[in-house]
């Protein structure tokens, strides 16, 4: 199968060696069975979009050597198409409105209970609200994100599905593929729509993955446990169902993961201290 991979970076920051693995990986993929490599600017959080950072993305990729399809997706762009999904969402009965703030669930939350990036598991705090209760604070000015009611979200999988387990398919680095079960209700009642922004990272990478026809999602083992909501996403909304690579992770010797916070080892800095494209190349593929 000719692949169709894609590297999404967010413009809120500069790029760090961490990112030139996973760009480096997808584009590669493609490249060795003739495939297609797409860059998408994954914008959605546009309070912290920067466009010098989307400038030095570009600056960055030509610098490692790597080439893209044009024209280049920007998710701030289509955010009517991600309101498009949630409405179907919405349609089969299976997001709601919460207005619950993060102090309000941590605050009710179990403490035993956390979502696989570790936050508080939501206690349910909006699930079956009344209308005249939303309605309220909505008159008050309140903005309400829009979350999953993942109990009714795995009953309409059933129904489409029977007893077949929701899975997909992880390729590993050395060709060989393994299928996995997908566990979407450890995530909870998930939020689909955030409140400052018509999108979740979760809704937009699957309506955007569709849309581009990619066939390889690519990226680091730190979003491994994503894919069980983007699968179930995908098969509520009757989209293609892609194959998955996990790469590992570049970490300080602590074992901490890089971070594009505090600019570990970033791409820029090292390129002004002399670094070549090929050093890039032999440290990550190492």
């Amino acid at each position: 199968m000719t692949s169709v991979t894609r590297f999404a970076p967010s413009p809120n920051g500069f790029l760090h060696v961490g990112h030139a693995l996973s760009a480096i990986f997808a584009h590669d993929l493609a490249r060795q069975n003739g495939g297609r490599f797409l860059l998408r600017i994954e914008d959605i959080d546009v309070a912290r979009r920067r466009p010098e950072f989307v400038t030095a993305i570009f600056e960055d990729l030509n610098w490692l050597g790597l080439s893209w399809e044009e024209p280049v997706l920007v998710q701030s762009e289509h955010f009517a198409e991600y309101l498009a999904a949630a409405d179907r969402l919405i349609q089969m009965g299976l997001l709601y409105p919460c207005f619950a703030t993060r102090s309000d669930i941590a605050a009710a939350a179990d403490p035993e209970k956390t979502d696989p990036d570790g936050a508080p598991l939501y206690p349910g705090l909006w699930r079956g609200a009344s209308a005249e209760n939303v309605t309220q604070r909505m008159e008050a000015g309140e903005s309400p994100a829009l979350r999953l009611n993942m109990e009714a979200a795995l009953q309409a999988l059933a129904a489409k599905r029977g007893d077949a387990p929701l899975t997909f398919v992880e390729v590993k680095e050395d060709g060989s593929q393994e299928t996995r079960t997908a566990e979407p209700q450890r995530w909870g009642d998930a939020v689909i729509v955030r409140k400052d922004v018509p999108a979740s990272y979760h809704l937009a990478v699957v309506v955007d993955d569709a849309r581009q026809g990619v066939t390889h999602v690519t990226r680091g083992q730190d979003l491994f446990a994503a894919t069980d909501l983007q699968r179930l996403l995908q098969e509520l909304l009757d989209l293609p169902e892609p194959v998955y690579s996990h790469h590992r992770l570049i970490k300080w010797s602590n074992g901490q993961k890089l971070s594009k916070s505090n600019q570990d080892m970033g791409l820029r800095a090292l390129r002004e201290e002399g670094a070549t494209a090929e050093d890039i190349r032999r440290v990550i593929l190492a």
